[in-house]
């Protein structure tokens, strides 16, 4: 079965690549092993200038990539030109840290001396998502290959032009060949290759059934994994919270990316006092979100990755319509070509709804008003996912103690969720285990080693 690159703005496929059968696969994953053996004895500043020469690179093919992510899945330039420049940082940042994150820790104990070191564990095979087609991919293989792994990436099917062009980077900023290489299989294939001894660790980026499908093959060949699966993140304003600004950060974080973004704000939840008029600033700055071709640097909001997640999309959107739900903007699929999808809101959202307790992903925001304070942490907390979530206040004291008491891997005071490399990165609950970024990221796949001296 190929490969189909597909524009989700006028459904023209792009390319096609054929599929590998498992004994390309397994000579592929060997190979990789065999380099990763050789690059694990190279030094730290060695890394590290490899690294620099793939950020400095991300930085000259910076449009190259935005439009290639644009005709793949329909991200709009400017924000896949962001996208690349992050990637980019994540680069510098582990090429400028990750001496320090890997160096021996010693520990006074009865011996002679005695230390933790932290040493490359192999070959990791990341697979990895469409939404986000470079800076996913970036998250596991910068650190990974600092540390000294190799990596082996299976991503999403209908983002080939992408996984093509970050194996072409890192040959081009001179890590070896095959030390990051694409692998071309279909998701059938992908426990052949948690199985194979030449992969020595797994991380996924993923939807929470893919998630339970791969821990369940890494248990089963005792491999090290990290998830980083849904979410549906909570967006909370309080009563005293700066409405314009909350409303702004609102629609940028639900609808950054046309939604689909697993710490998206999908939950948005404003307590009674100012729910009606936080609503009003909602609908409005929501209402002026230009849709259109990805490839314009006027769009804000390109067309969903493919038609099947808008068909799902919508059919959550219709069942929790049903359900009592209530539309007040949007909530209908665009009509002619492309997987185009408006900027929706369903408002009067309760727990009977799918909105509720499912994940929407796509430019659907669900607006769930809390009586109070105490209300809105509950229903943050009333959902099986666990990644991020957002308080707004003027009081930030304040609003970081109701931040402490929602269970998320991570909790923004006046801000949107979002990644940085200096910060760990992961969720509990079903949105999975492990983190990525700051050294948390880098010592997910080393062997913690002890050493003892007499």
């Amino acid at each position: 079965m190929p490969y189909i690159s597909l524009n989700p703005a006028t459904n023209e496929t792009l390319k096609t690549y054929a599929s590998w059968d498992s004994r390309h696969l397994a000579s592929v994953l060997e190979q990789t092993d065999g380099v990763q053996r050789t690059w694990a004895l190279t030094t730290l500043p060695e890394r590290a200038d490899r690294m620099n020469r793939a950020a400095m690179l991300l930085h000259e093919r910076v449009n190259e990539y935005a439009v290639l992510m644009a005709a793949e899945m329909g991200k709009p330039l400017r924000e896949g030109r962001a996208e690349v420049e992050k990637c980019a940082l994540a680069c510098d940042y582990y090429a400028v840290h990750a001496e320090h994150f890997m160096q021996i820790e010693r520990v006074q104990t009865d011996a002679g001396k005695s230390y933790v070191s932290y040493e490359p564990l192999g070959v990791v095979l990341g697979i990895m998502p469409w939404n986000f087609p470079f800076f996913q991919v970036m998250r596991f293989a910068a650190p990974s290959l600092m540390a000294g792994n190799a990596c082996v990436l299976k991503h999403a099917s209908n983002v080939p032009q992408c996984a093509q062009a970050l194996e072409q980077l890192f040959r081009d900023a001179g890590f070896p060949p095959h030390l990051f290489t694409t692998l071309m299989i279909e998701a059938s294939d992908v426990a052949d290759a948690i199985a194979s001894p030449f992969v020595h660790g797994v991380t996924l980026t993923g939807s929470e059934a893919a998630g339970r499908k791969v821990a369940s093959h890494a248990g089963q060949h005792l491999k090290k994994c990290v998830l980083e699966l849904g979410g549906s993140d909570a967006f909370i304003i309080l009563k005293d919270a700066d409405l314009d600004i909350a409303a702004s950060f609102a629609v940028k974080s639900r609808f950054q990316n046309c939604g689909q973004s697993c710490i998206a704000a999908k939950r948005i939840i404003p307590v009674a006092e100012i729910a009606e008029e936080f609503l009003s600033l909602f609908i409005k700055k929501t209402a002026e979100l230009k849709m259109g071709d990805p490839m314009s640097d006027a769009t804000q909001l390109g067309p969903m990755a493919r038609l099947d997640l808008r068909k799902d999309l919508h059919e959550q959107v219709v069942d929790s319509i049903a359900q009592g739900a209530e539309p007040i903007l949007g909530c209908e699929p665009v009509h002619g070509n492309g997987a185009f999808y408006p900027p929706s809101i369903l408002s009067r959202v309760t727990a009977k709804t799918r909105a509720y307790n499912e994940e929407l992903f796509g430019p659907v925001a669900t607006v769930i008003p809390a009586a109070n304070e105490e209300e809105a942490i509950h229903i943050a907390n009333d959902t099986r996912f666990g990644l991020g979530s957002s308080i707004w206040s003027r009081d930030s004291d304040h609003a970081e103690q109701v931040a402490r008491q929602i269970q998320a891997g991570c909790s923004f005071v006046n801000g949107m969720v979002r990644s940085d490399p200096r910060l760990p990165f992961g969720g509990i609950k079903d949105s999975g285990f492990g983190r990525e970024l700051s050294y948390h990221g880098i010592r997910e796949f080393v062997n913690i080693k002890t050493v003892w001296i007499r």
